[in-house]
């Protein structure tokens, strides 16, 4: 059986949540969970990566709750959407990974509270599930593209092997800027 190459299905689109400039020439898709002790221990090493490569590499966040593993996961993606909808996306995504072991509903309404989110809003939106279908379209797409854990990296459209550690993911991005 010969190693896949696997790539992202679903292109990059104005609706992802993303840093950096949109025409760096390094785009970082994360397939994440906010649940996850990787994904935790990989957001600072990417916000890293957007600083030493300021301008150069643009990082896109999506969904990829892993809920048999993960109880609370797709409640706080979804606390991280509505939160998106009142354009705090960023705030909430690093305040879930701050306070990982805490993201019953209870807490993940304490974090938009102290984003200061309109609370009947968030309150209807947590409610409607509104935005359940954009998670589970990250999820699809994730899926698609050959993303079967946390954290998944796809840089250029390739998926980015990361078991062996986050240099990788450095490395990659150098190499793609010297191109």
């Amino acid at each position: 059986m010969s190693a896949r190459h696997f790539e992202l299905a679903v292109a990059v689109n104005p609706s992802d949540h993303h840093l950096g400039p949109s025409h760096a020439p390094v785009t970082v898709v994360e397939y994440g969970d906010f649940e996850c002790p990787n994904c935790k221990q990989a957001a600072p090493a990417v916000k890293l990566l957007l600083q030493r490569f300021t301008g150069r590499v643009r990082l896109i966040y999506r969904h990829f709750p892993l809920e048999e593993v993960h109880p609370h996961a797709l409640h706080a993606a979804l606390a991280a959407e509505v939160a998106a909808g009142q354009r705090k996306f960023w705030p909430m995504h690093d305040l879930l990974f701050e306070n990982q072991p805490h993201l019953k509903l209870p807490q993940l309404r304490r974090y938009a509270e102290r984003l200061e989110l309109d609370m009947v809003r968030y309150d209807a939106d947590m409610a409607d599930t509104v935005y359940l279908q954009r998670v589970r379209e990250d999820i699809e797409g994730g899926r698609a593209s050959g993303a079967r854990a946390t954290p998944t990296f796809f840089v250029n459209c390739v998926l980015q092997d990361v078991s062996g550690g986050l240099q990788a993911l450095f490395d990659r991005v150098e190499t793609e800027l010297g191109r």
